[in-house]
């Protein structure tokens, strides 16, 4: 593979994004001081990995065949915080099964992973100097500008935890100890990116650019979310779950506008095709209907939808064709035993339901509430929550975090 001139390295990083803050900083890296661009991509394991994982997988791979070095953050703390969305007993499992989804996908679209570092934020946000960095930007970051940052990304509740709070200032400090040039996510974290290039310099800490990714609609409309079965395609869903997902998918004929299909086809297909080398994408249509086609460009596919020539049933077809291709080395992989115990440890109740315990009522018509949901809803204070979510101890919490003693 030949080496990129440093313009073609910047319109590669660029390719795709919608926002770049702070551009001068990666052309000053890549032109003048002449050394790889330092990147990191951060996700919290709370909910599983769905296919929207593709968008942000293919600027990974843009990113190291721009010779960037990447950072893979496994933000298990920020998991906890974010309201209890992941209870601290299962936080360590979760991570490590983001970590080998974010791995699966790599390898399904054909990018090496030898070059990538995976990180927990385990292994240095509970260290003296992080903690101390965190206490510093606590007493500059007021309630009103973290509540604001973290606005699009934290769980928002009626009585919202101090924890909340924290996580953006996290966030933001991840990129001066993560030793990085830029942060890159999606649009949806541009007033954490703002945040961070605000506050760290007032610490003394050097700014970062930031690189922002369009949020791609779910397939009932709206942002794609973890949470709503109903607007996402899990990455271990069957062929013919994906295909019954894409039969109700919300697919206006001839509107482009907050359609989650079209969407997917432009950020993640046509991106990821173009990685392989192919330069085309195929529609199984019927003779009836005027036989395959084949579109060698977005914009021609997406002129040909919005005329009419091609039917949204049509393209349904088309993408889950090419989707369960991608999925299908993802899901061979979770067959094995040692990969669905740690499905199995990640989401149990999942897994394996439980009968649900009949509730115990404490005088006239009141129920304990003793679960960590009820804490991430804003329903119940934090010393109502389980010891199994929040650790009984400092040293319980620190070893929740760790799988088998690692």
């Amino acid at each position: 593979m030949t080496e990129l001139s440093a313009q073609e390295k910047i319109a590669l990083i660029k390719q795709g994004l919608q926002e770049v803050l702070k551009e001068n900083i990666i052309i000053d890296v890549i032109e003048k001081e002449q050394r790889p661009l330092k990147i990191y991509w951060g996700t919290a394991p709370t909910g599983r990995p769905h296919c929207g994982y593709f968008v942000p997988m293919t600027k990974i791979a843009h990113f190291l065949r721009a010779g960037c070095e990447v950072k893979v953050l496994l933000a298990d703390i920020h998991a906890f915080l974010d309201n209890l969305k992941a209870p601290m007993e299962l936080v360590a499992h979760r991570a490590k099964y983001y970590e080998l989804a974010v791995k699966a996908i790599l390898k399904s679209i054909g990018v090496p992973i030898e070059k990538l570092i995976f990180v927990k934020g385990s292994d240095y946000q509970t260290g003296a100097k992080y903690t101390m960095d965190v206490y510093r930007m606590c007493s500059i970051v007021t309630e009103h500008d973290s509540k604001k940052a973290g606005a699009e990304v934290v769980k928002q509740v009626a009585n919202p935890l101090l924890s909340g709070l924290i996580y953006p200032l996290m966030q933001a400090l991840d990129e001066e100890h993560l030793d990085v040039d830029v942060q890159f996510g999606g649009v949806d974290q541009r007033k954490i990116f703002t945040l961070a290039a605000e506050q760290l310099p007032r610490m003394g800490l050097k700014e970062r650019a930031h690189l922002m990714n369009p949020m791609v609609p779910g397939l009932a409309g709206g942002k794609m979310s973890a949470s709503d079965p109903n607007s996402k395609i899990d990455l271990l869903d069957k062929p013919d779950v994906v295909k019954s997902k894409l039969k109700k998918a919300l697919c206006p004929p001839k509107e482009v506008e907050g359609n989650g299909v079209l969407s997917f086809v432009e950020y993640v297909l046509f991106p990821i095709a173009e990685l392989s080398g192919k330069t085309t994408f195929h529609i199984p249509r019927d003779e009836k209907w005027g036989g395959p086609v084949d579109y060698s460009s977005f914009e021609e596919l997406k002129k040909a939808y919005v005329e009419g020539e091609l039917a949204p049933g049509d393209l349904k077809n088309g993408v889950e064709k090419a989707l369960n291709a991608l999925l299908d080395p993802i899901r061979a992989e979770f067959e094995s035993a040692e990969h669905r115990k740690i499905i199995e440890l990640a989401y149990p109740s999942e897994a394996a339901p439980k009968k649900k315990k009949k509730e115990k009522k404490i005088g006239t018509g009141y129920v304990a509430k003793k679960k960590a949901e009820a804490v991430a809803d804003g329903e119940a204070k934090v010393d109502e929550a389980p010891k199994e979510a929040l650790g009984a101890s400092v040293e319980d919490a620190l070893k929740k975090l760790a799988v088998d003693g690692q």
